[in-house]
């Protein structure tokens, strides 16, 4: 530990080598305790795997001895050397086995910091709300310990998340917050960091001068390199300053610098990447540009391979996405619009293409068997794809004729309409009586530049992006020949991605009219009582089947295990109708509510994705069947998206809560078109059609349009 002291790195090693081959069978605290050391110097020598193996034989160790202390340290430094090597979600899972461990022996002084190495887990994938969540916990549990260290460096952490969402305002005032404490502390590591954040946050602000000066205090408060982490983002804060100034040469050595360090982490290597880009571009240098835009792509990727958790890998874009963006701006400048529509592809819905076999995990470009024009020629369909973007948002109107690009208002703009109008849509007075001003102007943002190109009665395929996905087309308000709701005009689906509409040869459609049914089943808690109009409904949609093709269970057989139990591959229809409910924190927990079997009466959509379908088409007849989280490249991640990754080739659910009486009367008019041969997209259409027709209160749209239909593979 001496030797370590005085960074004699080689001597500490060859000393604590010794003591751990030399520990007698009654020494193996200290067996344990030098295996941690030398690993967390092996840490520091960026020599993972020997760390590793380390913490690994110390872990072992303490479990034989029950060395809790020592048991403890293993697990929180396998989560740390894990997160060095950026397995995120392996090192979550570590850290969250230490969390628990710590806790349930009392050692208290570990968990600020397990808890903030989750927090930077989370970060890192790109799930910031978890992030926050979790660097609020670690800040809290230091304060509470009296780590006063620590606890500023969390919450510089937590400012970062914050400027990470784009909320600056939070961002600056919390990383000014801990600026304060680590002046006071003198800690100079979380002061560069502090430093690099307030300089990103003014240069985002438009804030070049103070931008510059905090750049300043941070290169001076590194001491010529010894924080080398710090000391690569100053540098790279130094590049985006140069770029603001429009001094390119200087700005791309500096980016340069730290691409070519080995040092640099995989998340900041893109970045740098990209904006090395972006300053080709900016400087005029066309082709050095697009090589460098499609090399940070190439590097998002690798890294999004990697990752083995699903959940994680649909959180991985939400810190890369903007660079997507800018290189569809340059491609867009340059006169090259199909070339943008490819490059939005790259990025849309990896998880479900790579289930379908829609396209390999490889970024190739161009994209093999990308034909947009043909895709929209089978579908007959007119496809309307959008992109929203943080400076400009655009719309790609696709059909068998070739493919036109519009430019649309930035995200920021459009999220705000939508967030507006879906409230009105759900609420109880009907838009088109109140002739509702958000509808209005959706219409003329999203619609009326196409509008020339979608004719009257044209199929409609809209891929939606980021917060439009909570949007119904169908209620957009069109000004004439009288204002009127999109719906009269068009048949609507959607989809996540033109490769999901992609014919593959593994797309398997099921052949036979089979059905599965379950629902009625019985209430497993006050939260969810019995569905009164559930018997009708399933009684309704049991009729348009013989009965030699239809599965049912009701009641007391409605479990989740009887789905899982069924080998629903073979059904060509399944249908539930009971609860569900939405998970936006963990969106693969969302749910259809089923009857309790022993502790469960959960179908949660993490299940559902791991029983391969081939359904026509899967009706989620429940409240919230369509919700989710949104993630960037995703989509709306939920029940549906959980049915269309485990391979159904259609799935109807609900965006919100709807009545239990007006989707038993929807839900027969849909099954009776169907089994006369129409469409389900354009039989969806005429349900909702004669509700909205009719002079009931069913007219309204809170009640016809939360259901929606989305095509998959």
């Amino acid at each position: 530990m001496a030797s370590q002291g005085l960074q004699q790195n080689d001597a500490a090693k060859i000393y604590l080598g010794d003591a751990i081959s030399m520990a007698t069978p009654d020494q193996k605290d200290l067996q344990g305790t030098a295996l941690l050391l030398r690993g967390a110097i092996e840490i520091n020598e960026a020599q993972y795997a020997e760390a590793d193996a380390d913490f690994h034989q110390a872990l072992n160790i303490a479990r034989q001895a029950k060395l809790v202390s020592i048991e403890a340290s293993a697990l929180g430094n396998l989560g740390y050397v894990a997160m060095k090597q950026e397995h995120y979600d392996e090192s979550i899972d570590w850290d969250t086995e230490s969390l628990r461990f710590s806790k349930s022996i009392g050692q208290q002084l570990s968990i600020p910091d397990t808890l903030g190495n989750i927090g930077w887990s989370y970060s890192e994938m790109g799930d910031f709300d978890s992030a926050l969540d979790y660097y609020k916990q670690a800040e809290s549990a230091a304060g509470q310990a009296g780590l006063n260290g620590n606890r500023v460096y969390w919450l510089s952490n937590i400012g970062n998340v914050y400027y990470q969402q784009h909320d600056y305002v939070s961002a600056e005032s919390t990383m000014k917050e801990a600026l304060a404490f680590a002046r006071k502390q003198d800690s100079k590591a979380t002061l560069t960091q502090c430093l690099n954040d307030l300089s990103q946050v003014a240069l985002e602000t438009g804030r070049i001068r103070e931008s510059e000066e905090y750049n300043m205090e941070a290169l001076k408060a590194e001491k010529g390199g010894q924080d080398a982490p710090g000391a690569l983002y100053s540098t790279f804060a130094s590049g985006r300053i140069e770029a603001a100034k429009h001094n390119f040469t200087e700005a791309q050595q500096l980016f340069q610098t730290v691409i070519g360090d080995p040092k640099t982490e995989t998340s900041l290597r893109w970045e740098a990447e990209a904006r090395l880009a972006k300053t080709y571009a900016d400087a005029g240098a066309s082709e050095k540009a697009e090589t460098t835009f499609l090399t940070a792509i190439h590097t998002i990727e690798a890294a999004r391979s990697s990752v083995k958790s699903e959940d994680f890998r649909l959180s991985f874009l939400s810190s890369a996405i903007s660079f997507y963006s800018d290189y569809i701006n340059f491609l867009v400048s340059r006169g090259r619009p199909q070339d943008a529509l490819e490059i939005a592809e790259l990025s849309r819905s990896h998880a479900l293409s790579d289930a379908s076999g829609a396209h390999s995990t490889a970024i190739s470009i161009p994209i093999k068997g990308f034909q947009p024009t043909q895709i929209a020629a089978r579908l007959n369909s007119v496809i309307l794809s959008y992109w929203l973007g943080p400076q400009k948002s655009y719309l790609w109107v696709i059909s068998r004729s070739g493919v036109t690009l519009f430019e649309l208002p930035p995200a920021a703009q459009i999220d705000l309409l939508v967030r507006a109008y879906r409230k009105d849509v759900e609420g109880p007075r009907d838009p088109l009586e109140t002739k509702n001003g958000n509808g209005q102007k959706l219409y003329d943002v999203l619609i009326h530049p196409a509008s020339k190109l979608i004719p009257k009665g044209a199929n409609v395929t809209i891929l939606p992006d980021a917060g439009l996905y909570d949007l119904n087309f169908e209620t957009l308000l069109a000004p004439s020949p009288q204002l009127h709701y999109w719906i009269d005009d068009v048949i609507i689906a959607n989809a996540n991605s033109l490769l999901l509409l992609t014919p593959h040869p593994n797309d398997k459609h099921a052949k036979s009219r089979k059905l599965l049914l379950i629902g009625n089943p019985v209430s497993p808690g006050a939260d969810f009582p019995d569905l009164p109009e559930a018997p009708a409904e399933m009684a309704q949609i049991e009729k348009y089947f013989a009965a030699p093709n239809r599965t049912i269970f009701s009641r007391e057989e409605a479990t989740p295990g009887s789905y899982l139990d069924s080998h629903p591959g073979q059904f060509s229809f399944i249908h539930f109708v009971a609860h569900g409910t939405s998970s936006r924190s963990s969106p693969l927990d969302s749910a259809v509510i089923l009857t309790r079997a022993g502790d469960s009466y959960k179908l949660y959509a993490r299940d559902v994705m791991t029983h391969r379908l081939s359904a026509n088409l899967v009706t989620i007849s429940a409240c919230h069947g369509a919700s989710g989280r949104t993630y960037s490249g995703e989509g709306l991640v939920g029940l549906s998206w959980a049915f269309l990754r485990a391979g159904a080739h259609g799935v109807i659910a609900a965006l919100w809560e709807v009545s239990d009486n007006s989707t038993s009367e929807m839900m027969n008019r849909l099954y009776g078109e169907m089994s006369e041969g129409t469409a389900p997209e354009i039989a969806l259409r005429d349900a909702k059609l004669s509700m909205f027709r009719s002079s009931t209160i069913y007219r309204k749209p809170r009640y016809w349009a939360a259901f929606q239909i989305y095509r998959g593979s």
